[in-house]
């Protein structure tokens, strides 16, 4: 059998066709993904989200594509005592560095929330995340970092915040903000 003919009878469709499941399906099939409950669930948890920041040069904030939803990169929220700046290994230890990733994760939160239209009970899952941290060259702690963002999305979604992951090392970003995160998200269309 030839692979083309394999694939076809394995898929019981023409190469090229695409199949799409109705989102009602999808949705009745979601169990590992979002329960739908998530602006009762930031209450509960007293999770308060900040205002979605506007982006500071020549980009959009989100990009929805189908049922995707692209979150460009956030630096953390300014929470008063929490740090926001500078660099891990030379100004801030690994705890600071977190707390700025949390930070970075409620502003894509607020992100998320307005590109569903005001409520994030429209997530279905987390499907990447992409970590950048300002590091010293002899800084090797960035996952760890980068799990401040991981455990928000966590806390919030449950199994549907866990996602395909890095964590990358830079020597600067942005403003000299800690650490800046970047996802992408399926939502309910």
């Amino acid at each position: 059998m030839y692979r083309r003919d394999f694939l076809f009878a394995a898929s019981g469709t023409a190469l090229g066709a695409v199949v799409t499941t109705p989102l009602w399906l999808r949705r009745a099939n979601a169990s590992s993904r979002g329960s739908g409950d998530y602006d009762q669930r930031l209450q509960a948890l007293g999770i308060e989200l900040p205002e979605p920041p506007a982006p500071v040069a020549t980009y959009t904030a989100w990009r929805k594509a189908g049922n995707l939803l692209f979150i460009a990169g956030q630096g953390p929220a300014l929470i008063e005592g929490s740090p926001s700046f500078g660099t891990l290994g030379l100004d801030l230890e690994i705890d600071a560095g977190y707390a700025a990733a949390r930070g970075a994760g409620l502003n894509v939160l607020a992100q998320l929330r307005q590109g569903c239209g005001g409520s994030l009970d429209q997530v279905m899952q987390c499907l990447q995340i992409t970590g950048y941290v300002n590091s010293a060259d002899a800084f090797k702690h960035q996952p760890q970092v980068i799990n401040g963002a991981s455990d928000l999305f966590v806390e919030v979604f449950g199994d549907a915040g866990r996602a395909a992951r890095a964590a990358v090392g830079v020597n600067t970003l942005p403003f000299n903000v800690a650490v800046e995160v970047e996802s992408v998200w399926e939502i309910a269309t």
